[in-house]
């Protein structure tokens, strides 16, 4: 077995492949030279705790070793032999496989024109965090282009540091995909009460360097200088090893419901691959998201292994930024109609209905944890497609538990 792409995907696969006995080799390839790690603390603690970050691993060389995975660091795929089963290296070596997983993550969306510059940046890897961060320092300007997570997500962290921010949507809100914009207003209420300045509906004409500024022309006119400018508006599936070999893709590497590629010998799971969801009726979507990296590399090594299990989670997303939790159950797009429902002190969620008044998502949002327990409720209705009542959902003294009984 190997398995291209050693982030949280692909080591969960490995070792899921151990726990299911397999016996053969297994044989984990990364470019990083870091040891498997999570990527959602790189906007996070990496960039705003007072101590030196270091990389939050997935796993260590001593249970890599005890597991009897082979992790090759610091090698790149160059190219796929399909029809002899070989992975090609950029060192000239060859693996052979009996199945192979892709999990090749994604890249960060570039600008058009974007200028070669320590000060320009992007934000993927735990060493693009450590760029990012030897910037942040109290009156550092920061510009940031994507009012999407990844960028308000950054914006809260150079604020905890003491960097004036502005950010900058092409949109005309932040948050446009995916969240309501009842949650996105209280997002970016928050983020305007701690300082950040929010500039939507506004396009990026130019950006270019000036000495040791960045200057960022606007659509309409405005200019804005800064000491940092971080591009985070979104990412693009690392494809490229799956095209050049022939794969069927679809926004992502195209898979079945068992995560298998249009090759039954190459399988595709996380950030890269796009996949039907069964509870919206086989909808393709592909999935930028912590829980569904670790889902999905368990769920393709059981699949290597003949297992034949269809994907059946619902998607589920959050994001902390300064003291608010925000969570997501499901594709609040599905939804025709919305419930509202009050949950405690500036914390309310909001319940997305279907036209047949199937509940086909949650949003929610308050301080920390408040609205965790509710979400993770509604996400178990939304897999059993339920239809509860609307006075049911509004009504707080009415516990999700009875309507997931029921």
């Amino acid at each position: 077995m190997v398995i291209v792409g050693a982030g949280e995907c692909g080591a969960r696969a490995a070792f899921a492949l151990r726990e299911q006995g397999y016996q053969g080799s297994v044989t984990l390839i990364g470019e990083e030279l870091h040891l498997p790690y999570e990527r959602p603390p790189l906007s996070k603690e990496a960039m705003a705790s007072e101590a030196d970050p270091a990389a939050k691993i997935v796993t260590d060389l001593r249970k890599l070793a005890d597991a009897r995975i082979i992790l090759m660091s610091g090698a790149r795929v160059v190219r796929l032999d399909r029809q002899a089963h070989d992975v090609h290296l950029d060192n000239g070596a060859s693996i052979p496989y009996a199945k192979l997983l892709l999990a090749t993550g994604a890249s960060p969306r570039r600008l058009p024109g974007l200028p070669e510059s320590s000060r320009c940046v992007t934000l993927r890897t735990f060493d693009d965090a450590l760029a990012i961060r030897r910037h942040l320092a109290a009156g550092v300007r920061v510009a940031i282009v994507g009012g999407g997570f990844i960028g308000l997500e950054l914006a809260a962290s150079a604020r905890r540091r003491g960097c004036p921010v502005t950010l900058i949507e092409a949109q005309p809100r932040i948050l446009m995909r995916g969240v309501p914009a009842e949650i996105a207003a209280v997002v970016h209420a928050e983020h305007e009460r701690q300082g950040v300045c929010i500039v939507c509906g506004q396009g990026i004409a130019s950006i270019a360097e000036a000495g040791e500024t960045i200057e960022i022309a606007l659509a309409g006119g405005e200019r804005i200088a800064a000491d940092l400018c971080i591009i985070g508006i979104g990412a693009v599936p690392n494809t490229g090893l799956a095209e050049e070999a022939g794969l069927a893709i679809d926004n992502g590497i195209a898979v079945d419901a068992r995560l298998r590629s249009s090759d039954p010998d190459i399988f595709a799971a996380g950030d890269c691959c796009s996949f039907p969801l069964a509870v919206y009726g086989g909808r393709r979507v592909r999935l930028e998201a912590w829980r569904n990296a670790q889902e999905q590399g368990g769920l393709a090594a059981r699949n290597m292994l003949g297992q034949d299990e269809p994907h059946a989670t619902v998607p589920w997303f959050w994001s902390d930024q300064y003291q608010l939790g925000l969570q997501i159950a499901g594709l609040s797009d599905e939804g025709r109609d919305t419930v509202r429902r009050e949950v405690g002190p500036d914390a309310f969620i909001l319940f997305h209905l279907a036209g047949d008044g199937r509940l086909v998502a949650a949003s929610g949002i308050g301080t920390g944890t408040a609205v965790a327990r509710d979400i993770r409720i509604a996400e178990m209705l939304i897999a059993r497609r339920a239809s509860p009542s609307r006075e049911a959902l509004a009504a707080p003294e009415t516990r999700l538990k009875a309507l997931l009984a029921a």
